[in-house]
């Protein structure tokens, strides 16, 4: 996707190109257009914004000419929107539904309409805001939330400013639902200002429209651009939000005080799900977090429909003192303050609430806001946290902008929640297909860089959990995370360079887990080495390697797990990645079983200590698994070969011979019992051994 300079107060540049552009369709030129917006946070946010355009198609009944709305479908983002995400209807039929409209009231019956209306047979769900679209006399629209429009549109004043900045070029019209009514509303402001080119929409964003694709968009450009130039003279000087209070800390320091909020209140705000968190400090939220107007910004609330769906009526801001650094004062607070917060949206919905509004949904806030620090955002998902966070930041700029040259108003209240509560709103949720099982759910994969880390990060991957992955092997953890970020999304796979032995690089690690993702559910304790010698050859060395790495390794990795597992409150699932040399005695490899012997120990130990938390500790047993194991590569491939008068490419047969079962194991079979004893199947399972070895009689644990 093509990206345009993003920093603070460069002007929107028309990244157009004639030749791209030269024989597209009009259908493939809204792609375009649609896609070079949605390209910059300044025009939209994630899912924010529609595009549409009108044109003639052939009829596939009648074969003559019949004028279609292409208009982005409902849930779709203008930036990464294809073909298929474009809903297509009838013109004749959306004019046609005018005679079907009851009323205000009646509203938001038509939406059940809109599929009547559907050219050729197009899946694609039309939105809410379809009218809004059909309605206006041009072929080609807009309809964008540009931090700069909306700095407009949220002030006291907006009429007046928008007169000010745009004169008769940009009408203006008032707060409306987005909605059927709406839509008839623009219809009219059209008919009645021709010579108009857009339109700012109180509390909400920004219309444009042209009878030219690339018209409509350069357009769309100018008008943003002129309200940053507006901004950018007013503002010019001037210290926002009233200036300064507070101090940013150093951005390590920043980053561990994240790290000790982030697990607890993870844990309070994950009572009906499992929840992930995003951390930012930006220079926009360190700027408004720092300021003398924090709280009685943030206690407005977000004006545009956009950044409320997704940061909820108002933020939670925690009484963090950089100065002082009283974070343990605000650990201590945090029940207190987490619950008065509930209570303020129990009665925000008790006052709102309709005879046939939707059950109260989760009370817990969104967006946490830490004076020095930054911001904090939890949901269901990483994508949503880390959106979430982005469209707070954007409030951020609206408030910035309309606190400078006027006053910033929030939504109403029951405007707010008429639309976080709206039936439609409802019903789309209620559409949402069911959670994967390891939905909100993180794990951590030491070796995470080798063939059963791999692929037990892939396993809980597809599985819907995000996965921190460490290793020894910066060159190898970095391949992985590639491979598994192409596959899954970049939102859900981190990585950290980790030396098990290491006690402070194991507490760094989940400092950044916590930071990175809110937190731990799961931990793969799964680094390994492998060594063979006789034990007249096995030296000091080479037996204290062994035990360092699969002993002390696991015992370090395990204690900062429950640590940080017993903050959150939670329960959690701890999985071993043993070995049968664990409990069946082999030629040749004394460490290496001894060491392999105290790690189902420890688990069996810790198996009893983390019971009564919740936390469930179990052992996978692998044998011989070659397949993209690194343990398996150089001398001990070499020794084990030779412990067995074999070659290397004999080995395996002979593994796989020797077995009960003649299969041989490979890493998705580990991966594959290393998801059930991490996942709810497992629910009722701890201190159990789960051997997958394709039978070995000498490692039968009875």
């Amino acid at each position: 996707m093509t990206t345009v300079d993003k920093r603070l107060h460069a002007r929107l540049q028309s990244l157009w190109d004639d030749a791209r552009a030269a024989g597209m369709s009009e259908p493939e030129k809204l792609l375009y257009r649609s896609n070079l917006l949605g390209s910059d946070k300044r025009i939209t946010n994630y899912g924010g914004g529609n595009t549409s355009c009108k044109c003639t198609e052939v009829d596939p009944l009648t074969g003559a000419g019949a004028e279609v709305l292409w208009v982005k479908g409902s849930g779709g983002d203008v930036g990464s929107i294809r073909m298929d995400g474009f809903a297509t209807l009838y013109m004749d039929k959306l004019r046609a539904l005018k005679g079907k409209y009851r009323g205000v009231d009646f509203e938001d019956e038509m939406v059940g309409y809109l599929p009547h209306c559907t050219f050729n047979l197009n899946p694609r769900a039309a939105s809410i805001d379809t009218p809004l679209h059909a309605y206006v006399p041009k072929a080609h629209v807009d309809h964008m939330h540009p931090d700069a429009i909306i700095a407009i549109a949220a002030s006291k004043n907006s009429k007046a400013l928008t007169a000010e900045i745009f004169g008769d070029e940009i009408g203006w019209l008032p707060w409306k639902k987005p909605g059927y009514e709406l839509g008839l509303w623009l219809e009219k402001f059209c008919l009645e200002n021709p010579e108009a080119k857009g339109v700012v929409l109180e509390s909400h964003g920004l219309f444009t429209w042209a009878d030219d694709a690339k018209d409509c968009y350069e357009l769309t450009l100018e008008i943003i651009n002129k309200a940053m130039a507006y901004f950018d003279d007013k503002t010019k000087g001037k210290p926002a939000f009233g200036g300064a209070v507070h101090d940013s800390l150093a951005r390590p320091e920043r980053r561990k005080v994240a790290a000790a909020l982030m697990p607890v209140i993870r844990g309070f705000v994950s009572g009906n799900q499992h929840m992930v968190g995003h951390f930012d400090d930006s220079e926009a939220v360190l700027e408004f977090v720092n300021s003398a107007q924090l709280q009685p910004l943030a206690a407005l609330g977000t004006s545009c429909p956009d950044h409320f769906l997704r940061t909820k009526i108002r933020p939670l801001v925690l009484g963090f003192d950089p100065a002082a650094m009283n974070l343990d004062a605000v650990l201590a607070g945090l029940p207190d303050q987490i619950a008065a917060y509930r209570k303020d949206y129990a009665a925000y919905y008790d006052r709102c609430k309709h005879d046939n509004s939707p059950a109260l949904r989760d009370p817990n806030a969104v967006v946490y806001l830490v004076p020095g620090v930054g911001m904090i955002t939890f949901a269901k998902d990483k994508a949503t946290a880390r959106i979430s966070g982005e469209f707070y930041v954007n409030a951020i700029n609206v408030m910035r902008g309309a606190s400078a040259v006027s006053e910033y108003c929030g939504l109403p209240e029951q405007e707010a929640f008429d639309i976080e509560y709206w039936l439609l709103e409802e019903a789309k949720l209620q559409r949402m297909p069911k959670p994967k099982s390891l939905a909100g759910r993180v794990a951590l994969v030491t070796g995470g860089a080798g063939g059963i880390g791999m692929a037990t990060a892939a396993r809980y991957l597809a599985e819907g959990a995000c996965v921190m992955l460490a290793d020894i092997d910066e060159g190898a953890l970095a391949s992985a995370a590639t491979a598994l970020s192409q596959a899954h999304s970049g939102d859900v796979v981190r990585t950290i360079a980790m030396n098990v032995t290491d006690e402070a690089a194991v507490a760094a690690a989940y400092d950044a887990l916590a930071v990175e993702f809110g937190g731990l559910d799961i931990l793969v304790s799964n680094a390994g080495i492998a060594s063979s010698a006789p034990i007249e050859e096995t030296t000091l060395d080479l037996w204290n390697k062994n035990m360092s790495i699969l002993s002390t390794g696991y015992f370090l990795v395990s204690r900062a797990a429950f640590t940080l597992l017993r903050k959150q409150a939670m329960g959690g699932a701890v999985v071993f990645v043993a070995s049968k040399n664990g409990l069946a005695a082999s030629p040749n490899a004394s460490a290496y079983c001894t060491a392999k012997a105290s790690e189902i120990h420890l688990a069996r130990c810790l198996a009893l200590e983390g019971a009564e938390a919740g936390i469930r500790v179990n052992v996978v047993n692998p044998d011989a698994v070659l397949r993209g194991s690194r343990i398996w590569q150089g001398e001990w491939l070499d020794q084990r070969a030779s412990t067995y008068g074999t070659d290397k490419q004999g080995l395996e047969e002979m593994y796989r011979n020797r077995s009960m079962l003649k299969r041989s194991v490979l890493p998705e079979d580990i991966a594959e019992a290393a998801y059930f004893l991490a996942s709810d199947l497992s629910a009722k399972s701890t201190g159990n051994i789960l051997n997958v070895d394709a039978g070995n009689k000498e490692a039968f644990t009875r």
